[in-house]
């Protein structure tokens, strides 16, 4: 059986009516369903996805089958339509537009007035008795083709269409009379055969063909598959092309076009929302060539097509049972429909038109966890700049911004302060005021700077680098590897465009999309305090089955993640609580050390600090449990950097410091010297360390059970885990499991008290996954680390890999960054292996995962079907995972598993 890849559709009849977007695209999809339903919709064909799918992979040909398939349906629109295309008398018009599965607005490319050349341009003249429309409707054709089809830059068009305005005396576009507007149509096919050595073609039917065929190419257009990129939509999906007779709003003052919304997309109000343009064609609108009026407005100049428009849009509404993105256009008081589509809406509206549409009952409870993206949520949990139609607003009495840079988007929200180049200067200019630390990139010995800033920016680092991770998990807006920038901290300044930002100056992050300007701006509070945020999360966590902790390290942090709705910690990092400027010396005093004894001595004095931060974490998760990783990072990250130490000494030398001094910085620099290592990721760190040091593990299980007992003593329930770190053996785990049951031992019996509490690993090599049943003979958990788990998978250095990940997206080598968003294939192959592993040794076996990823949609969806018992993200994330694990269970239930994220 011949496949069909051309479907018509009017007079009230679409074959393609029932085959869905991925047949028909989503605007094909409409025009059939619309057509079928008996509204005002101007006739036409699509040309389905498959046949752009086949094209692409056919070396950008068609199978023949489509020509003549094509060549049918051409025919059938002529007949019904009683024109034909190129009639010099009174020609067909036809429009030729892309429609992807997936919204992709303004990426991919558009065609109108095909059909016309140098004789039915006279013919359509004559048929319409205006000469001024036919021939502006012939020059929007060759600037269109041109630009579209023919690959030229519009700019080429726009100079000699301006030069003819200024020649014409002309202010605006519809000054221009049709002799000015035959003129350009004359300049246009010149230039057109000096840029491609062809005159424009005069044969509608070469025009249609080679119009759908660049159509077909849009697809791989660099800001389509930027987009698709950006939203997680798969590249193999293509386009279709709609091929649907002209309607001209630009006919005369009883016509015009619009466009608009069933409900207002930015707020989510029931609102009849849009604009409108008499006498203009869809492009004036949104090019801003004129400026459009509201769509209520309608009602004064046309009331019987507005209240039509109205019930329409009200009925497809109804019919679609979601917000509607809709166009129109109007021919001599006559409405025609051109699309419909699900409306593109902001994380506001997309919440509050959930829940309204659940209280009118037009959706289910399960039906509306779907209708809000995971991550539109972080849009309600972030502060944001308060922005209006001219672009982000000035603080009051302050000078416009000017955008200097864009980064990665790495942490949500918005900043605006003084910048500040070094961590102890943030901490000593927060004082007076929000500071935005600077750096090339951060270090953990930038986390007390990190703390205080308002919002950080670096010039180098992805995603997942330290100020991205950091940040994340304080909440704290970061824009990453802003790679225009230069930042020279030590002259205390940063450059663009060889311009200078000083210390002290002004400037505002939005670390929603990475936009970097100088200058203050206004910030706003997101709406949370309204009802529906707090109904829409009601109805998640009734349907999920996959647990969301959160990544804390300290009481503040647990505290935020409890009041989004975090079910324990599935990670608390206890070196984070090493750099506080009061435990710094100790640590380094411990590292420093020769002996066990003086080891020993420093550590006691870390025991009370780290015993205190442990009790108020486990008091701020009453009833829920709390991870506890002993220390992971190799030991050098506490002491200062060997340049940095050589330069101190000199300096001290050049002041005749005293000898003394001088003696205990270069000790210091020669321990620098011992513990460097050219691999510190795969080197001296995680479990190694306690193998290696057993009392810093001691000191630690110590800590945390003394603390355990304290808060249950308090009448709290405590559930503690201790994760060993960096483990690839039985054997590395049962030597630390050993030291953590001889401390409970005698913690235990010190305090007369016992509380339960497991032992379990941190999975972050491969082999670790490959030996999982042979390590849960010892382990009581596992939690995926994802992030080391990624780099020792995939052989990359997150910090590095940024330098070549944006070539392999485009090269298609990698479909997202895989510490970003999880390496389903690769990495995600290790976590389910070495979870059916892990159970098949101890059925009990809980399983989560802690690395980022554990806050990505559709990371979290994959958790859920790996059949993981648990999530864990930094705490303004936990609302985010709490969803995405919704809807995978409303979509496990239901049969569907989202193309987008699967």
């Amino acid at each position: 059986m011949a496949t069909q890849y051309v479907y018509f559709f009017g007079a009230g009849r679409a074959e393609g009516h029932g085959k869905g977007k991925d047949e028909l695209g989503g605007k094909g999809a409409g025009l059939a369903e619309m057509t079928a339903a008996g509204l005002p919709v101007p006739p036409g064909f699509t040309l389905s996805t498959r046949a752009c799918r086949d094209y692409i992979a056919g070396g950008n040909k068609l199978p023949a089958e489509v020509d003549a398939q094509m060549a049918v349906a051409l025919g059938r629109l002529e007949e019904l339509q009683h024109q034909r295309l190129g009639d010099p008398t009174d020609p067909l018009l036809v429009s030729v537009r892309s429609g992807a599965k997936f919204s992709m607005p303004g990426m991919m490319d558009t065609i109108l007035n095909l059909g016309l050349n140098d004789k039915s341009v006279e013919g359509l003249a004559r048929a319409s008795g205006n000469h001024r429309f036919a021939y502006d409707s012939y020059r929007r054709l060759i600037q269109m083709f041109g630009n579209v089809v023919l690959e030229m830059k519009k700019e080429l068009f726009e100079h000699l269409f301006d030069a003819q305005k200024k020649k014409s005396k002309a202010k605006l576009d519809t000054d221009l009379d049709a002799a000015a507007l035959k003129a350009v149509v004359g300049e246009y096919q010149k230039l057109i055969q000096k840029h491609t050595g062809r005159p424009f073609p005069q044969d509608p039917k070469e025009q249609l063909t080679m119009a759908r065929d660049a159509v077909f190419r849009s697809w791989n257009n660099p800001r389509a598959k930027h987009y698709r990129g950006m939203n997680n939509i798969p590249d193999d999906l293509g386009t279709a092309v709609n091929v649907q007779a002209m309607v001209f709003g630009n006919l005369d003052e009883r016509s015009g076009t619009g466009v608009g919304f069933t409900r207002n997309p930015a707020t989510g109000e029931k609102e009849f929302y849009g604009e409108f343009l008499m006498n203009a064609q869809g492009e004036d609108v949104v090019a801003g060539i004129r400026t459009p009026v509201p769509i209520a407005q309608l009602h004064d100049v046309m009331p019987e097509v507005f209240d039509q428009l109205k019930e329409i849009t009200s009925r497809l509404e109804k019919h679609y049972r979601d917000i509607q993105d809709f166009e129109f256009t109007i021919q001599r008081s006559k409405l025609y429909m051109l699309q419909t589509r699900n409306g593109k809406r902001t994380g506001k509206a997309a919440l509050k038109i959930a829940v309204d549409m659940v209280k009118e009952g037009l959706i289910t409870t399960d039906e509306a966890l779907l209708r809000v993206e995971p991550a539109q949520l972080d849009q309600l949990l972030h502060k944001v700049l308060s922005e209006d139609k001219q672009g982000v607003k000035a603080a009051k009495g302050k000078e416009r911004l000017k955008l200097i840079a864009t980064g990665l988007p790495a942490s949500p929200g918005a900043a605006v302060g003084r910048v500040v180049f070094t961590a102890d200067d943030a901490v000593t200019q927060a004082k007076k005021g929000p500071v935005v630390l600077v750096r090339g990139e951060t270090v953990p010995d930038d986390i007390h700077g990190m703390e205080v800033a308002a919002g950080i920016l670096t010039s180098r680092g992805g995603m997942t680098s330290h100020a991205a991770v950091v940040a994340r998990g304080m909440g704290i807006c970061c824009v990453s590897g802003a790679g225009a920038l230069t930042v020279e901290a030590e002259k205390h300044h940063l450059s663009y465009d060889g311009k200078l930002v000083k210390e002290g100056d002004w400037l505002s992050l939005d670390g929603g999309n990475g936009r970097v300007f100088l200058g203050e701006a206004l910030t706003e509070d997101p709406d949370t305090a309204s009802g529906d945020f707090g109904t829409f999360m009601a109805w998640v966590d009734p349907v999920r089955r996959l647990g969301v902790r959160a990544n804390a390290d300290i009481p503040r942090d647990a505290e935020v993640a409890r009041r989004y709705g975090a079910e324990g910690i599935g990670l608390c990092r206890t070196e984070h609580m090493f750099f506080a400027p009061e435990r710094l010396p100790h640590m380094q005093a411990m590292i420093l050390a020769r002996t066990e004894k003086d080891r020993r001595k420093a550590l006691a004095k870390l025991l009370p600090m780290q015993r205190k931060d442990f009790a108020g974490l486990f008091r701020v998760m009453d009833g829920f449990p709390v991870i506890i990783r002993t220390l992971d990072p190799p030991l050098h990250e506490f002491l200062p950097r060997h340049d940095d130490l050589r330069v101190e000494i000199a300096l001290m030398k050049a002041k005749k410091a005293p000898k003394k001094k001088i003696d205990e910085k270069e000790a210091l620099l020669n321990r620098v010297g011992e513990l460097h290592e050219a691999n510190p990721m795969l080197g001296h760190r995680g479990c190694r360390l306690g193998i290696t040091y057993p009392e810093i593990t001691e000191i630690q299980a110590r800590a945390i059970l003394e603390a355990a007992v304290l808060v249950t003593k308090e009448g709290k329930k405590v559930i503690p885990e201790i994760m060993i770190p960096l483990v690839g053996s039985k054997a590395e785990l049962a030597n630390q499991k050993k030291i953590v049951q001889d401390v409970a031992a005698k913690v235990f019996e010190e305090q007369g008290l016992k509380v339960r509490y497991l032992v379990g690993t941190m999975i972050e090599i491969p082999r670790a996954a490959l030996m999982a049943d042979d390590i849960a003979t010892e382990a009581e958990f596992f939690s995926f680390g994802t992030n080391d788990l990624t780099q020792t998978t995939l052989g990359m250095s997150r910090d590095d890999a940024v330098k070549f990940l944006e070539p392999y997206k485009k090269a298609g080598i990698l479909k997202s960054d895989p510490f970003a968003v999880l390496d389903q294939e690769g990495v995600g192959q290790l976590v389910k292996m070495a979870t059916e592993r892990g159970r098949k040794t101890r059925p009990t076996l809980e399983v989560g995962i802690c690395g980022e990823h554990g806050g990505e949609p559709s990371s979290v969806m994959f958790c859920h079907r790996a059949g993981l018992n648990y999530v864990s993200c930094s705490p303004y994330r936990v609302p985010i995972a709490r969803l995405a694990a919704a809807q995978a269970a409303v979509m496990e239930k239901s049969g569907e598993r989202s193309q987008r994220t699967a």
